[in-house]
């Protein structure tokens, strides 16, 4: 025979369950400012690299330096993905992360086709099958930074105007 559950019990349990959430959130912008902190860090190298680069750079040199370079703005792209939470942003590290292996890597001339095909599929993907509903908004319900009115499926005045409001649902909760 079940027992029927207790109020208290779902209360418990909503409490542990937005505790587990606050933690993981927090959790992420530790990791997020100790990502910053080492790509931060791992700029001042490339500082020093670049006037050897301009008198004697061979192509050893320019190599480690675009490809350390690259794995910096790959960084920053994990950082912004982590911040906004949205389809795009995780679509944007994507495109870095191959463009890099295109770009620095030296391969063959079917794995560089992929790599442009792997490209031209998520700009396809943006373009045409990005669905607004699957992540256009943010948690609080403002349209994702990281996309355009046409990309969000609203009217741009609206878009615009839903993006420098609040979120009408929270405003007539909180009025009753």
């Amino acid at each position: 025979m079940e027992h029927p559950s207790h109020p208290v019990e779902s209360h418990w349990r909503t409490s542990l369950r937005n505790r587990i959430i606050q933690a993981s959130s927090l959790l992420e912008v530790l990791l997020s400012g100790l990502v910053l902190i080492g790509l931060l860090l791992s700029v001042v190298p490339l500082i020093r690299w670049m006037p050897g680069l301009l008198f004697d750079g061979n192509e050893a040199e320019i190599r480690t330096f675009l490809e350390r370079s690259l794995d910096i703005v790959i960084g920053i792209e994990f950082i912004k993905m982590l911040a906004k939470h949205s389809p795009g942003s995780s679509l944007e590290v994507l495109l870095y992360a191959i463009a890099r292996h295109l770009v620095v890597g030296h391969d063959s001339a079917v794995e560089n086709l992929l790599s442009v095909g792997a490209i031209a599929l998520i700009f396809i993907v943006r373009k045409f099958f990005f669905v607004p509903a699957f992540g256009a908004h943010l948690p609080d319900g403002h349209p994702a930074p990281d996309l355009t009115p046409a990309q969000s499926g609203i009217p741009a005045d609206w878009f615009h105007r839903r993006n420098s409001e609040a979120k009408p649902e929270e405003e007539t909760e909180t009025k009753e």
